[in-house]
C-alpha cells in the first residue's frame, strides 16, 4: 500500500499514461462493485512495472492481448505487468470495495429514506480503490467513465453528465466524455438521488460555465445554494484576473456528501464538501465565514493543482498554501468578509505556530520519502505556516509583482506538472528579487522565530532607542528575514474615537539577525502600546513589553480595529502557552474582554483557547474551582449578550460545555425544557443536543434520554450526535462500551467513530480514562497495521490520554516509543505530537502553581 517516492521515480523512468478508460457497475452489490478498465500507455520495451489496485478480487488481466493470470499477477493491492512493449494495453477486470472510511469510493444509506449515496475521496492514494491506476500525480492523463447505477439516480464526474442510456429494469449507463488531462487524485464519482440546483456564469473567455449544487434529498431544504452561487461568481471573478486565465474545466459542481472526513476536496470541476457545511439549524458567523472561505480554497485549486500539478507530494505544501493564500485574498477583495484576515490570523496562524512548535516540526518544502509520510503532513506547516510565509513573500516582493509571476507560471506550465522551482523563477523575473536565499530560509528549515521590542525612553517620555530583538530555539537555531511593521498605538481622548485605542504611528521596515535597530522611531514619544507585526504581515511570535502588555490587559477589548485587537490577544494567549504566564490570569483575561468582542471567529478562537487553558494549563489542584467559576461566567455572558446574537449562541453553548456544578445542570435543564428562555435564543435540533450531552456528562441524563432524543431525530446528524452523548455517559460501563466499539470491534463508518471518540473524552472525573492508558498502548499498533489510515488515526490521536496530564502519561508513552520499530515513523510521529501536549501542559501547570506561592 505504501508507494515511495523511489518507486515513483523509477515508474514514471519506465513508463507514460496517455488514457483510461473505467466502466464501473454499482449495482452488483451492496458491498463490492465491478470495474473494468482499459489503460493506454508507452514504456521502455522489454520492461517491466506494476499498477496500483486495491481490489476484493481481479478475473481477468489482459497486457497487450496476452491473459496474465490473476493469481500470479495481483495481491489485491498491485498488479505486475511484466515485459512492457513500447506502446501498450492493459485490460483489467476486478470487483472493489465500497468503503465507509470516507477513503476510496464511499457508500453511506441515509436513514431517513433508506437511500444510498456514493461519493468519491481520493487524495492522496485512493483513486486505486475504484479503479487500477499509475497513482502518482506526475501521471497525467484522461479519464473516461461509464457508470451503471439505478436509473432515478444523479452521477456527476469530472465531465459533464450525458443523457443516461437504459442498461435493464431499472438501471441506466452514462458514458462521460474524457477529461481533460489531469492526475488520477483529482478525478472523482458522486452518484445516487441526488438533489440540485442549477446556475451558470460566464467565464472572462465569453464560455457559459454551468453550475451546480448537490446535496443529499434529506437536507435539501437546508441548502442555500444562492449563497454558494454568489461566493462562486465573486471567486471565478478575482482568480480569472488574478492568474490571466480563464477558468480551465467545461462545468463547476460542488457537491455536500455524507461522512467526509476533510473541509473540501478539489476534484476538477467536481467538489466535495463536508456536509456540516448545510446549516440545519442556527450556526455562529464563524461558521458561515468558514464554509466561504473553503469555496474560494477549492476554488484556487482549479488553477493551482488541477490545472498544473505539483511532480511528487514534496510539494504538497505549496498546492495548499497557495490556495490557502488565494482564498483569503479572495475573500478579503472580492467578498463581504472584508476582515478574512483576522480570521486568518486567529485560525491558521495560530494552527501553525502550535504545530511548528511541536517535536515533529518539519521544513515548509518537507522530504516526502512515501504516501504515509504524505498523510501525516496534511498538517498546519503544509497549510497554515505555508500560507503564513507566502503572505510574508508578497509583503516582501509586491502582490502586483507576486501575481505577475504566478499568470506566468499558469501560462508557461498549463495541463503539465511543476516543481517549487518552476514558480520561483517566474516570481524571480516578475519581482527583480532573488529568492534562493529567501527559499532556503524560509522554506528549508522548520520552526519559529520569537519577536520582541526593546525599548529605552528618556524621563520626558522621549523614545531613545529602539530595537527589535529576534530569537530561536536551540533546536531550530535559523534567524530569518521578516517584512512587517511596527504600530504605536494610544487611548483617544476625544472625538468620536474617545476611549478607543487607535494607531497613531505607523512604520513598516525589513527585519534582519538577532538585532534590528528603528532610528525612525527614535525621538518619537513612548506610545501606551507597541505591537509589533502590526497589520499582520510576518510569521513569527510577537512579545509586548511590560507597559505594552499592562496596556493590552487593560483596554485590548478597546482597540478600534480588529485586526490588531487579536494580534494583542494572541500574543498574550502564546506567552501564556510558553509557560511565561500564569494559566489562571489567562482565563480570567478572556472572560474579562470576551464579552467586548464582536467578530465571530475571534470569540470562537477565545473560547477554544478558555477551554484549553482550564481543562490542560491550569494547575490541577486548581482546576475545579477555576472551570466551575468560568462556567458561571459563561452564563452571565450568555444572559448579557444581546437577544439572537452570534456572542449570545457562542456563550450558550460554551456554557453548556463547560456546565458541572449542580446549578450549573439545573441552568442547563431548564433552557432545555424551556422553563427558562434567553430572549431570541433559538434551542433547535442542535443546541438540543448540545444541552443533552451537557446534561449526559454531568450525570443528570442516562441512554434513555438519548434513545428518545434519537427518536425525535433519527438522521445522520442525530445519529453521530447520539453516538457522542452515549460515550459520555460518564460510567464505567459506558467507557467500556464505547472502547469495545470503537477500538476492539471498529462499528459503523469513521464519522461514527469520531463521534463516539469525542463522547468518549467527555469526563469530568478523568479517574474514568485511567484504565484505557495501558489498553491504549496494548491496542494501537494493532489498529494502525489493520485499519486504513484515516481510521487509525483518528483512533490514535483521539483516544491518546491527553487529559491525563502527569508524567506517568509521558512515561507511558515514552516506553511504547522505545519498542516500536523504525518502519513505523508515521505512527512515531502521531505520538510524539500528543506526548507533547502533555509536556507542554505539565510546564504551564507548573508555572500555574508557581504564580501563587
Amino acid at each position: 500500500m505504501n508507494l515511495t517516492r523511489a518507486e515513483a521515480i523509477e515508474r514514471s523512468a519506465t513508463l507514460t499514461v496517455s488514457s483510461y478508460d473505467v466502466a464501473l457497475d454499482l449495482t452488483t452489490s451492496e458491498a463490492t462493485f465491478a470495474t473494468t478498465t482499459t489503460v493506454r500507455f508507452s514504456a521502455k520495451e522489454g520492461s517491466s512495472s506494476f499498477i496500483d489496485a486495491v481490489t476484493a478480487d481481479v478475473h481477468q488481466v489482459t497486457l497487450n492481448g496476452e491473459e496474465l493470470d490473476p493469481k500470479e499477477v495481483s495481491d489485491g493491492v498491485r498488479i505486475s505487468l511484466p515485459r512492457l512493449a513500447k506502446e501498450n494495453v492493459l485490460t483489467i477486470k476486478a470487483d472493489a470495495v465500497f468503503m465507509n472510511t470516507g477513503e476510496g469510493l464511499h457508500r453511506f444509506v441515509d436513514p431517513v429514506d433508506g437511500e444510498a449515496y456514493l461519493y468519491s475521496q481520493f487524495e492522496v492514494p485512493d483513486s486505486r480503490r475504484m479503479f487500477p491506476v499509475f497513482e502518482q500525480p506526475d501521471q497525467k492523463a484522461t479519464f473516461a467513465f461509464h457508470v451503471t447505477a439505478p436509473d432515478y439516480w444523479e452521477v456527476i464526474s469530472n465531465s459533464p453528465t450525458p443523457e443516461p442510456v437504459a442498461a435493464g429494469a431499472g438501471k441506466s449507463t452514462w458514458h462521460f466524455e474524457p477529461t481533460l488531462k489531469i492526475s488520477s487524485y483529482i478525478t472523482a464519482l458522486i452518484a445516487g438521488p441526488y438533489g440540485c440546483v442549477r446556475s451558470e456564469l460566464t467565464s472572462s473567455d465569453g464560455r457559459t460555465v454551468p453550475l451546480a449544487v448537490f446535496a443529499r434529498k434529506s437536507l435539501m431544504e437546508y441548502l442555500d445554494a444562492e449563497n454558494v452561487f454568489e461566493l462562486t461568481r465573486q471567486g471565478f471573478e478575482f482568480f480569472e484576473k488574478q492568474f490571466g486565465t480563464p477558468y480551465p474545466f467545461p462545468k463547476y459542481d460542488q457537491l455536500f456528501v455524507p461522512e467526509f472526513n476533510a473541509g473540501a476536496m478539489e476534484n476538477a470541476g467536481a467538489v466535495t464538501f463536508l456536509e456540516s457545511y448545510v446549516f440545519r439549524s442556527k450556526v455562529t458567523d464563524a461558521m458561515v465565514e468558514r464554509r466561504a472561505i473553503t469555496i474560494m480554497h477549492e476554488l484556487a485549486h482549479m488553477w493551482f493543482g488541477d490545472l498544473v500539478t505539483m511532480r511528487w507530494w514534496n510539494d504538497l505544501w505549496l498546492n495548499e498554501s497557495f490556495a490557502e493564500f488565494m482564498s483569503t485574498l479572495a475573500a478579503a477583495e472580492n467578498t463581504k468578509y472584508v476582515d478574512s484576515w483576522t480570521t486568518f490570523s486567529s485560525l491558521e496562524k495560530s494552527w501553525a505556530y502550535r504545530q511548528d512548535q511541536l517535536p515533529s516540526t518539519h521544513p515548509i518544502k518537507a522530504e516526502i520519502n512515501d504516501l504515509e509520510d504524505v498523510l501525516v503532513n496534511f498538517d498546519g506547516i503544509t497549510y497554515a505556516k505555508g500560507a503564513s510565509v507566502l503572505r510574508q513573500l508578497v509583503a516582501w516582493v509586491g502582490q502586483e509583482e507576486f501575481m505577475a509571476g504566478v499568470r506566468a507560471y499558469f501560462a508557461k506550465h498549463a495541463w503539465s506538472n511543476t516543481e517549487l522551482p518552476d514558480l520561483m523563477v517566474e516570481l524571480e523575473a516578475a519581482s527583480g528579487r532573488d529568492l534562493s536565499a529567501w527559499t532556503e530560509k524560509w522554506l528549508e528549515t522548520a520552526g519559529v522565530n520569537t519577536l520582541k521590542p526593546s525599548i529605552e525612553v528618556a524621563d520626558d517620555g522621549a523614545i531613545t532607542s529602539f530595537s527589535i530583538v529576534q530569537s530561536a530555539v536551540a533546536e531550530h537555531p535559523v534567524l530569518r528575514p521578516h517584512r512587517m511593521a511596527v504600530g504605536f498605538y494610544n487611548l483617544a481622548t476625544d472625538g468620536d474615537d474617545a476611549g478607543k485605542l487607535v494607531r497613531t504611528h505607523r512604520v513598516e521596515l525589513d527585519v534582519h539577525g538577532a538585532v534590528t535597530e528603528v532610528p525612525e522611531l527614535v525621538g518619537l514619544t513612548r506610545p501606551a502600546l507597541v505591537l509589533l507585526n502590526d497589520d499582520d504581515l510576518a510569521y513569527a511570535k510577537i512579545r509586548l513589553d511590560e507597559v505594552s502588555l499592562a496596556t493590552a490587559k487593560a483596554h485590548v477589548q478597546d482597540f478600534k480595529e480588529l485586526l490588531p485587537r487579536t494580534i494583542a490577544a494572541a500574543s498574550i494567549w502564546d506567552a501564556m502557552r510558553d509557560g511565561e504566564t500564569p494559566a489562571r490570569e489567562y482565563v480570567d483575561f478572556v472572560l474579562g474582554i470576551i464579552g467586548h468582542e464582536t467578530d465571530s471567529t475571534v470569540i470562537m478562537v477565545l473560547l477554544r483557547q478558555l477551554t484549553t487553558a482550564l481543562r490542560f494549563y491550569v494547575a490541577a489542584e486548581h482546576e475545579k474551582a477555576t472551570s466551575v467559576a468560568a462556567a458561571d461566567s459563561l452564563w452571565e455572558l450568555a444572559q448579557a449578550a444581546a437577544p439572537g446574537s452570534d456572542a449570545q449562541l457562542q456563550f450558550t453553548k460554551a456554557f453548556a460545555s463547560h456546565a458541572q456544578s449542580p446549578s450549573q445542570l439545573d441552568a442547563v435543564q431548564a433552557l432545555l425544557d424551556g422553563t427558562v428562555v434567553l430572549d431570541s435564543l433559538a434551542v433547535d435540533t442542535d443546541m438540543r443536543w448540545e444541552l443533552l450531552t451537557s446534561l449526559v456528562a454531568g450525570g443528570r441524563a442516562d441512554g434513555a434520554a438519548i434513545d428518545a432524543a434519537l427518536a425525535l431525530d433519527n438522521t445522520q446528524t442525530g445519529q453521530l450526535a447520539a453516538a457522542t452523548a452515549h460515550a459520555a455517559v460518564p460510567t464505567a460501563d459506558a467507557k467500556a462500551g464505547t472502547w469495545q466499539s470503537v477500538v476492539v470491534r471498529g462499528d459503523g463508518a469513521n464519522a461514527v467513530q469520531r463521534a463516539a471518540i469525542d463522547g468518549f473524552g467527555r469526563v469530568w472525573d478523568t479517574s474514568l480514562l485511567e484504565p484505557y492508558v495501558e489498553k491504549y498502548f496494548a491496542a494501537i499498533l494493532g489498529v494502525w497495521e489493520e485499519k486504513s489510515y484515516e481510521t487509525s488515526s483518528t483512533i490514535i490521536t483521539g483516544l491518546y490520554p491527553s487529559q491525563l496530564v502527569s508524567t506517568a502519561t509521558v512515561e507511558a508513552t515514552d516506553k511504547f516509543l522505545a519498542t516500536l520499530g523504525a518502519e513505523f515513523p508515521a505512527l512515531r510521529r502521531l505520538l510524539v505530537e500528543s506526548r507533547d501536549g502533555v509536556v507542554r501542559a505539565l510546564a504551564a501547570q507548573a508555572a500555574d502553581r508557581q504564580s501563587a506561592n
